[in-house]
């Protein structure tokens, strides 16, 4: 199910770079327009980020999930009613106010329901998702606009949300409420226990060194990623002139390939705790690869 909400999350947030050469003649999209676009989205999902995990804490992950998943699927929807830049712009904030949602949710479920053994391979599979909503975008966005027009094709993104929702909301249980107990699961349970019940405030966070060492890296390799994201789309078209039928092979291929080291960044640490090596030092070693 977070593999799923995952790549889900990705193709509702991929859209835009597909439809960049479609609203530039549309609407009249500018490429300094666009910058702005992309930073209203970032803005929100920076804000949203700060917000999200205290609020999926609160209510659980059950009702969280959900709550962020309404949010961002009415936003990605709400594209489709845009009549100008600034009205494209309100739609991608709100869209990164509710996108923000799915990684702390989906951490926290791993957390509720993995053993911390295998918490960074389970992370690694949903967070495959990713990849995988950005190959799926770019192989059936094109043909949507060609066929329904841009702003079907963000209605149609929007809407694959859905079937999601009650599949979530009919299955998923936290570990304690849920009918199986097994000895895996007691194991979770105690687990769980020993992490619980610390409510730890904001400045205490910034106090610890993990929290500066892992807001580096991800200053350090989140660019590219958002470049990739938001900009290899248009690149492809500008530089190579690739048209919008002719644009989902390359962008297949630079996915396939970060999911692959999505997958294999959450098996690495299992693979060094062979040598021995404890879980931290593991997982360490596994990022500076």
């Amino acid at each position: 199910m977070l593999f799923a909400a995952t790549s889900i999350n990705y193709m509702d947030r991929q859209v835009i770079g597909l439809l960049k050469p479609t609203l530039q003649q549309s609407i009249g999209l500018t490429e300094v327009n666009y910058g702005y676009i992309v930073a209203a989205f970032q803005v929100a999902y920076t804000v949203g980020l700060m917000a999200a995990g205290r609020v999926v804490d609160r209510v659980g992950t059950r009702a969280g999930y959900l709550l962020f998943m309404a949010l961002w699927s009415l936003a990605a929807m709400a594209h489709a009613l845009a009549r100008s830049v600034v009205g494209l712009g309100i739609a991608r904030f709100f869209l990164g106010l509710g996108e923000a949602g799915n990684f702390p949710a989906a951490v926290k479920t791993v957390a509720d329901w993995f053993p911390q053994g295998e918490r960074s391979l389970a992370t690694g599979i949903f967070n495959s998702g990713a990849n995988v909503g950005a190959i799926v975008a770019p192989a059936i966005v094109p043909w949507m606009i060609l066929k329904f027009g841009w702003r079907g094709a963000f209605l149609a993104t929007g809407l694959i949300s859905l079937p999601w929702m009650v599949w979530w909301f009919r299955s998923y249980r936290a570990p304690a409420e849920h009918r199986m107990r097994t000895e895996s699961g007691s194991h979770i349970s105690r687990e769980a226990g020993v992490q619980a019940g610390r409510d730890i405030p904001w400045w205490k966070l910034l106090t610890y060194r993990q929290t500066w060492a892992f807001s580096t890296a991800k200053f350090l390799t989140d660019p590219i990623w958002w470049f990739y994201l938001f900009w290899l789309p248009s690149f492809f078209d500008s530089r190579f002139h690739l048209g919008l039928s002719h644009l989902g092979l390359p962008l297949i291929v630079v996915y396939n390939i970060s999911a692959i080291g999505s997958i294999g960044g959450g098996w690495l640490p299992r693979l060094f705790r062979r040598v021995p090596m404890d879980a931290a030092k593991a997982r360490m070693c596994a990022m500076l690869v």
